[in-house]
C-alpha cells in the first residue's frame, strides 16, 4: 500500500492547486481524481476546466468575435460580407483549450513529481497512522487528507438533465445547433454567460429568475446598469417568477407565473437550469471515519478549513463560502502550507467576483446596500467608462466604475465595475484592499494613459469629488 504525507481527493482547481503547493514544502503527495475527457482518458482540472471557467470563457470570446464581425466590426471601416457561423469549429477551438489545460494540470503534476491516481477516491477507515482511501482497485494511505471534491449541477425538482433538452453547465457548452429558442432559469452567473453565448449566436435567449431583484449579490448601481445594457443587448430577463411544470416533448414548456401572477409559458428548443450547485460528498463514503457534514451536505470545517477529523481539511465547493475556483485555489495553499507548519491566512472579503458577460462585471469587498444595512458611514466615488478615451477608442465605453470608502479613514471597502476588461482591473482593488489601502492612494498613483485603468483613479478621486476628466 502507497503511503503518503498528503492525499489530495479531486483534481480541479482547489485540489491540484493543493497537491503542487504541497509538493513544494517538501511533503509526499498523490492526488485522486475521476474526471474524464470525451477520449475516455483522465482530464484534470475539475468541472472548472472541463465544464466551467474554461470552456465558458472560450466560447463567450468566439461568440463575441462572431456578434462584433456581425455588428461592430462596420464602425470600424471593416466590412464582412458573407459572415457564416461554424459552430463545429468553434465547439472544436472549446475542447483545444480545455485539452491544453488538462495537459498543463498534468505537466505539473510530473514536474513536482506528484503521484497521480485516476478514479474515484473514498474513504475506508482510519488507521493509527492516518486514513486509509480506496480508489478503484488500490488502497493509498495518508497522514493528510484534503477533500476536494467540488459541486454538482442542482437540477430543478422532478426534472432531471438530459443534456439534450433540460440541460445544466456541461450541456450548455456542447448543444451542436444554435436553438431558435432557448431558456434560461437562473439569472446568475452561469446563466447570464451561458444566455450571452447563444443569444450572439442568433438565439432567442429568456431568462427566467426566481428573485425579485437583478443581481442582488452586486451593488446595485452595477446591477441596474447591467440589466439596462442585457436589455439593449436583446437578452429577455424576467424577475420574480415562480417556476412551474416542465414538459418536454420535442421543445420544453416551461409552466411558470409572472411577479404580477400571470401565468405563463416558455416553450423553447432547449432549457439551461443554473439554479445553483450542490456539494459533492455522497461517494466520500465520509461515515467510514465519521466526517461531519452539515444538513446540506457540505463538509463542516472552521476558519482555516479543519475538518473535526484530525488531519483532514477540506476546501473549495464542498465547504461554507462561495464557489468560485479562485477561493479553492487560495484555500489549498493555505491548507497545505498549515500541514507544513506554517500560517497563512485567507481574507475571504477580498476575494473577487467575476462575471464574463459583456460589458463584463466584477466586485471586490462590499455593496452600497450591505454598508447601509449596518449602519455604515462611508463615501462613493463613480466614473463612466463613457469619460475614458481608451474605452472610447476600443468602442467599448458603456459602464461604470464605483468605490466606496470609509468616510473617516478613506479606506476603501469595495469596488464594483461594470465595463470592459472588469475582470482584469478588479485586481487593482484587491490588491489595495489586501493592503489597507484609502481611495487617495490609489487616486495619487500614476495610472498609464490611456488605459482602462484611468477609470480607476478617476474612481477613486471621485470619493472626494477630485477626479480630473468629469
Amino acid at each position: 500500500m502507497a503511503a503518503f504525507d498528503v492525499v489530495v481527493i479531486g483534481g480541479g482547481p482547489g485540489g491540484y492547486v493543493a497537491a503542487i503547493r504541497a509538493a513544494q514544502l517538501g511533503l509526499a503527495t498523490a492526488c485522486i481524481d475521476d474526471w474524464r475527457g470525451a477520449d475516455g482518458k483522465p482530464a484534470l482540472g475539475g468541472t472548472c476546466t472541463n465544464v466551467g471557467c474554461i470552456p465558458s470563457k472560450a466560447l463567450l470570446q468566439s461568440s463575441e468575435y462572431y456578434e462584433q464581425a456581425a455588428h461592430q466590426f462596420a464602425d470600424h471601416g471593416v466590412k464582412v460580407k458573407g459572415l457564416d457561423l461554424d459552430l463545429a469549429q468553434m465547439l472544436r477551438r472549446k475542447d483545444k483549450v480545455v485539452k491544453a489545460s488538462n495537459d498543463g494540470v498534468a505537466y505539473l503534476f510530473r514536474k513536482n513529481k506528484i503521484q497521480f491516481f485516476p478514479g474515484h477516491g473514498s474513504f475506508v477507515k482510519a488507521a493509527a497512522d492516518g486514513y486509509q482511501i480506496a480508489v478503484g482497485k488500490d488502497t493509498v494511505q495518508a497522514k493528510n487528507v484534503i477533500v476536494a471534491t467540488g459541486s454538482n449541477p442542482r437540477a430543478l425538482p422532478g426534472v432531471e438533465f438530459d443534456e439534450k433538452l433540460v440541460l445544466s453547465n456541461t450541456g450548455a457548452l456542447a448543444i451542436g445547433e444554435v436553438p431558435k429558442r432557448l431558456g434560461v432559469i437562473g439569472a446568475g452567473v452561469i446563466g447570464l454567460e451561458m444566455g450571452s453565448v447563444w443569444r450572439r449566436l442568433g438565439a432567442d435567449v429568456t431568462i427566467l429568475e426566481v428573485l425579485p431583484a437583478f443581481l442582488g449579490a452586486a451593488d446595485e448601481a452595477i446591477a441596474k446598469e447591467a440589466a439596462k445594457i442585457f436589455a439593449k443587448q436583446g437578452l429577455k430577463i424576467e424577475l420574480g417568477v415562480k417556476v412551474g411544470p416542465v414538459e418536454r416533448k420535442k421543445t420544453v414548456q416551461v409552466q411558470y407565473t409572472t411577479a404580477d401572477k400571470s401565468s405563463k409559458t416558455l416553450e423553447c428548443d432547449g432549457l439551461i437550469v443554473s439554479i445553483g450547485r450542490l456539494p459533492n460528498t455522497e461517494g466520500l463514503n465520509a461515515p467510514a471515519v465519521a466526517l461531519k457534514l452539515d444538513e446540506r451536505g457540505f463538509i463542516a470545517v472552521d476558519a482555516d478549513c479543519r475538518t473535526n477529523l484530525p488531519n483532514v481539511w477540506a476546501i473549495g465547493d464542498v465547504v461554507r463560502g462561495p464557489m468560485l475556483a479562485h477561493k479553492a485555489e487560495e484555500e489549498g495553499v493555505a491548507v497545505a502550507e498549515r500541514i507544513a507548519g506554517q500560517k497563512p491566512h485567507v481574507d475571504f472579503n477580498t476575494v473577487p467576483w467575476v462575471i464574463y458577460t459583456t460589458p463584463e462585471i466584477a466586485w471586490v469587498g462590499e455593496t452600497e446596500q450591505q454598508l447601509k444595512a449596518r449602519g455604515a458611514e462611508y463615501r462613493v466615488g463613480s466614473f463612466p467608462f463613457a469619460a475614458n478615451a481608451r474605452a472610447r477608442a476600443l468602442g467599448d465605453p458603456a459602464g461604470l466604475v464605483k468605490f466606496v470608502a470609509d468616510a473617516k479613514t478613506d479606506r476603501v471597502l469595495g469596488v464594483h465595475i461594470i465595463g470592459p476588461f472588469a475582470g482584469e482591473l478588479i485586481a487593482e482593488a484587491v490588491a489595495a484592499m489586501e493592503f489597507g489601502a484609502s481611495a487617495e492612494d490609489i487616486g495619487i498613483i500614476c495610472h498609464a494613459h490611456p488605459s482602462l485603468s484611468e477609470a480607476m483613479k478617476d474612481a477613486a478621486l471621485a470619493v472626494d469629488k477630485r477626479a480630473i476628466n468629469i
